[in-house]
């Protein structure tokens, strides 16, 4: 299964769908099943964001309790999208969509970047130990983790 490696606490944000989407500098033509993994990095800065506490909060984890270097979540990859404008609080996609509020700040909308669309967001049964990878990698997922 390909899998995306994200720092938190932006993967458990987009799988928790407090983020609808995820930000990128790059494009992937793939589609198709796609493993959240959590990358052993957290981003510390935005983790003391009041907001973003109340955020993790609402679901019951601190940034202490975040999970890193797991598989925590699947999804299915459907679109990915160019951001073609930006006014500071809202940013357009190639398709005609608005981002705004949560979702806009949740990500990074910097016009000629791109915005991975998702469905079907489930938590995994059990966080799977994995060492990640930059760009799209490879992961031989068995069906009863999911």
């Amino acid at each position: 299964m390909k899998v995306l490696s994200m720092i938190q606490p932006w993967a458990s944000l987009f799988v928790l769908r407090e983020a609808e989407y995820e930000t990128r500098s790059w494009k992937t033509n793939y589609r198709g099943p796609l493993a959240i993994h959590t990358s052993k990095k957290k981003d510390l800065a935005v983790c003391k964001h009041v907001a973003i506490q109340a955020l993790l909060q609402k679901h019951g984890y601190t940034t202490e309790k975040l999970p890193t270097g797991k598989i925590i979540a699947i999804c299915e990859l459907v679109d990915c999208l160019r951001v073609i404008q930006n006014d500071g609080t809202s940013a357009v996609l190639e398709d005609g969509r608005i981002v705004t509020e949560n979702d806009f700040f949740l990500g990074d909308y910097q016009v000629g970047g791109f915005v991975w669309v998702v469905q079907e967001m489930q938590q995994v049964k059990r966080e799977i130990p994995a060492k990640g990878q930059l760009g799209l990698w490879e992961y031989n997922l068995d069906i009863k983790d999911i």
